[in-house]
């Protein structure tokens, strides 16, 4: 008899204490064990987490009034600006964005060692933050300009939204040239003398729901440390199934998510500000999120492991940056996580920019969150579809003045 099961009887379970949850990893060997059906049968949720960087990240800070009031037209934090030009004492941070006195690259690499991230963390620590702000002065907004400290507390409201999370897939960065250069997968060897993944792979969120059957607009989520929500789908969100030249499958491709929450309730060791040499600034940010076991379809989705997953290999020196079609072939989180896979007939090693322990952390919180009764499962509305051949983000065309 085929199983079915519905958000609201999982709720009841939870509810009730007799819930039955379990992590990505751990569901895995249960279902080599008992099977698809079986186990759909015993577990509720399974549990996901990643623990990495994501740059489409930032907060949007509602600072309140001062007397007399002032309409910000440029705003710094910790001398990093924010955008202001949304309303009054309104700002949105970047995670990216650098002091406007940061010499990037003009001593190649640069060091970034400040940026939006590391603002954020620093609220999050209850360090008190420079705020400053000026302005053009009007007569219901009659101030030009604002300098004091403040700290978490005292910012009206703070939402980090982040227009693009928990990418589904990413490449495997190495560098095929004679000399070392400097991205946000981190700083790649000359002639392949290192290579960079960033996933959890298994326990990795949309590896685990790779057709959106579960996650959509409105899924709770573990965000930062706190609860959060799915907004909607990310930026550059191209779900699908990546495959070689010959057709051959290798998985799923790069659906994304925008995730939103609530600052205040997150923590500073799921919000990292991070410093990327020769490159910038960003912020590793911790996500977990439950797949509720609606039939053994998604039961079989959820039960995924790292062999079964595969990065496309990519050159990070050329063919990235020139938007050159194609890659190396492709290599599996089995072997990622090894410590080292083959590429162009040659032994490379490997390491992550990713945590696999921190966001096996993530997947056990979040269950003791639900089995707590702490955590409920919301219904999403399904704006999330898969596209059976997958789309590709466009390219800007670049023409001659």
């Amino acid at each position: 008899m085929a199983i079915e099961k519905t958000y609201a009887e999982i709720n009841a379970k939870i509810k009730s204490g007799s819930v039955v949850v379990m992590t990505a990893e751990e569901v895995i060997s249960l279902v080599e064990e008992k099977g698809v059906s079986e186990a759909a049968r015993q577990v509720d949720v399974v549990t996901t987490g990643t623990f990495a960087p994501m740059c489409s990240s930032g907060a949007f800070f509602n600072f309140g009034h001062p007397k007399p009031r002032i309409r910000m037209q440029k705003v710094w934090l910790n001398g990093v600006p924010a955008y202001s030009g949304i309303a009054a004492v309104d700002a949105y941070l970047g995670v990216t964005e650098l002091p406007e006195d940061d010499p990037c690259n003009s001593n190649y690499p640069g060091e970034f060692r400040y940026g939006g991230g590391h603002v954020i963390q620093d609220l999050l620590s209850g360090k008190p933050v420079k705020l400053e702000a000026v302005s053009y002065g009007t007569d219901c907004y009659p101030r030009k300009d604002l300098e004091t400290y403040i700290t978490l507390d005292d910012i009206n409201e703070a939402t980090l939204f982040n227009p693009r999370n928990a990418y589904q897939n990413y490449n495997c960065a190495v560098n095929l040239s004679d000399r070392t250069i400097y991205t946000y997968m981190g700083v790649l060897k000359p002639d392949l003398g290192n290579a960079h993944y960033c996933s959890a792979g298994q326990l990795s969120p949309l590896f685990n729901d790779p057709n959106f059957l579960t996650i959509g607009i409105g899924t709770r989520i573990f965000l930062g440390g706190g609860i959060g929500y799915v907004a909607w789908n990310g930026t550059q969100h191209f779900p699908g199934i990546q495959k070689d030249a010959s057709g051959a499958s290798y998985g799923p491709a790069g659906g994304t998510l925008s995730v939103i929450g609530d600052l205040k309730q997150m923590k500073p060791n799921w919000l990292v500000g991070t410093s990327f040499i020769g490159y910038g600034t960003n912020l590793t940010v911790g996500i977990g999120i439950p797949i509720p076991i609606l039939n053994e379809e998604v039961m079989r989705c959820v039960s995924v492991s790292d062999r079964e997953l595969f990065a496309p290999i990519i050159d990070y020196s050329k063919a990235y940056g020139q938007r050159i079609p194609g890659n190396l072939g492709f290599a599996s989180y089995a072997d990622l996580k090894s410590g080292k896979i083959t590429v162009n007939g040659r032994e490379v090693i490997t390491a992550p920019l990713s945590s696999y322990p921190r966001a096996k952390m993530i997947a056990d919180i979040l269950k003791e969150w639900i089995t707590s009764g702490d955590f409920y499962l919301t219904e999403p509305v399904r704006l999330l579809p898969s596209h059976k051949d997958g789309i590709t983000a466009k390219a800007l065309e670049v023409k001659d003045l």
